[in-house]
């Protein structure tokens, strides 16, 4: 069971491509909703947008309510223990009575009736009988037994409550990373245009070079070659945005869709206090193990409870009519259809299963080592989220570090290919200088351009290994909105 666990925690850990974490505390959803169109129009959105939409109406947080609606109404159920049974009914027939001496076995199904009345010959007489009585009952004690039912079913309708955060969290966490990955794509394609436009424009002088016989042919064809290969890494960059566009179409049920995300506060720095851990306790992932423990506990109560006499006040009133006389006659037309003798009854009794007990201890030790495992469950979970929020914390700093220097980086590398070309049209460098730095200068664009992207995929990272996306939403909802 605990192998099982540890996959569960591993695909609710391992972003979007292992699978669905959940959220404890994202935003309402009554903020405004995108509407799809009907007519292929790319939609713009933000990420708090998509993230809502997702949780309105991803299959598996509808699936998690129903669950959840469920188990608030089996708490409702197992409330009516508590109301009195009445139960009504009401006959009549017609048939013969012949009656002998004897006994039968019973019979299943019935067949042969019993009949009440002496044992007189009636050669075959039928006549009317009717009947009708109403039985109320009611358990005016029960050592507990109700109420550990009900506990048992609100324990249930917890769990079930937890796991619905729990599928919030994974979905909303699965979202804000396709996003923020989208954006990171759309930067790559932005640094590999760059990257082409600058080569294009080296290409060409280079070539006026080679035509008035100031360079050899073979720097054209080496400027040609680092083009087209420039070329090359701006499609395979348009490509993987393509696919990263696609993939949160999907997730967020818009499949076929096309989607972009807009920048907003996500290609600037972030505040230096954003990011902090908080107290795994409630962390949904935690709360839906420990709500596990809580049910099983609620079961052992129940059986606990399970052994004790069971007491039924009741109380009835019934009327009887026939057709048939005590002498044995029988009345003509509709004789006995119509009550003629009156009871009534009340009484209490008590029942007990005198050897359920041995089942109940059974029962008990099966629930005993179930209630363990998940204590165990519980502590492995803990040690899971412990984890994972140190490695979201040390992602945090290192993301933070690495924009401390991309801008020394970059301006470094610019000068560098700036006096790279200098050099080469001067007739003091080779081409090559100017390739080595023109594709140093397109790392250096690329990493600046994804370092700060990369400490909001880091806050997304720590918010959701803290088991709350509400604060990383609040940081990018505080800060001036850019975009499209």
């Amino acid at each position: 069971m605990w192998i099982t666990q540890q996959m569960k925690l591993n695909r609710i850990f391992s972003g979007l491509a292992a699978g669905i974490l959940c959220l404890a505390a994202v935003p309402s959803l009554a903020q405004q909703q995108p509407t799809p169109s009907a007519d292929g129009a790319v939609r713009h959105w933000t990420v708090q947008q998509a993230i809502d939409y997702a949780l309105a109406n991803y299959p598996a947080v509808r699936a998690a309510l129903e669950q959840y609606n469920a188990s608030r109404a089996g708490v409702g159920l197992a409330k009516t223990s508590y109301v009195p049974s009445l139960n009504g009914v009401w006959q009549v027939d017609r048939g013969s009575r012949e009656s002998v001496l004897g006994v039968l076995l019973p019979q299943n199904p019935t067949i042969l009736t019993g009949t009440q009345g002496s044992v007189t010959p009636h050669a075959n007489r039928p006549f009317w009988t009717s009947g009708a009585g109403l039985l109320l009952s009611w358990d005016p004690f029960d050592f507990g037994y109700r109420r550990s039912q009900v506990r048992s079913a609100i324990a249930t309708e917890n769990r079930t409550e937890a796991q619905v955060a729990l599928t919030r969290l994974g979905v909303s966490s699965a979202v804000a990373e396709a996003s923020l990955a989208l954006l990171a794509q759309e930067q790559r394609v932005s640094a590999t245009q760059a990257d082409v436009n600058r080569r294009q424009v080296f290409s060409r002088s280079v070539h006026a070079l080679v035509d008035a016989h100031l360079r050899p042919g073979a720097d054209a064809s080496r400027a040609d070659a680092e083009l087209a290969a420039a070329r090359t890494r701006l499609i395979e960059a348009q490509q993987n945005s393509q696919v990263a566009r696609i993939a949160l179409a999907q997730m967020v049920g818009l499949a076929g869709e096309s989607i972009e995300i807009v920048p907003g506060p996500f290609l600037a720095l972030p505040p230096a206090q954003a990011g902090a851990a908080l107290p795994l306790a409630a962390h949904p992932a935690a709360v839906t193990q420990l709500a596990r423990v809580e049910e099983e506990k609620a079961r052992i109560r129940v059986l606990n409870h399970s052994y004790f006499p069971h007491f039924t006040t009741s109380a009835l009133i019934s009327g009887r009519g026939s057709g048939e006389t005590p002498t044995g006659e029988v009345e003509p037309g509709g004789a006995g259809l119509t009550f003629t003798a009156y009871n009534w009854e009340a009484g209490l009794t008590a029942q007990m299963d005198l050897t359920s007990i041995f089942s109940i201890r059974e029962r008990k030790k099966v629930e005993l080592s179930k209630r363990r495992g998940e204590e165990a469950l519980y502590a492995q979970t803990m040690q899971v989220l412990t984890g994972q929020q140190q490695a979201a914390l040390a992602q945090l700093e290192g993301a933070r570090r690495v924009a401390e220097n991309t801008p020394t980086e970059l301006a470094a590398a610019r000068q560098s290919e700036t006096q790279a070309v200098a050099r080469f049209r001067a007739g003091l460098g080779t081409i090559v200088d100017v390739a080595e730095a023109q594709s140093l200068l397109t790392q250096a664009e690329t990493d600046d351009s994804l370092a700060r992207l990369r400490i909001w995929r880091a806050l997304a990272g720590l918010a959701a290994a803290n088991g709350n996306l509400t604060p990383f939403l609040n940081t990018a909802n505080a800060m001036p909105q850019g975009g499209h």
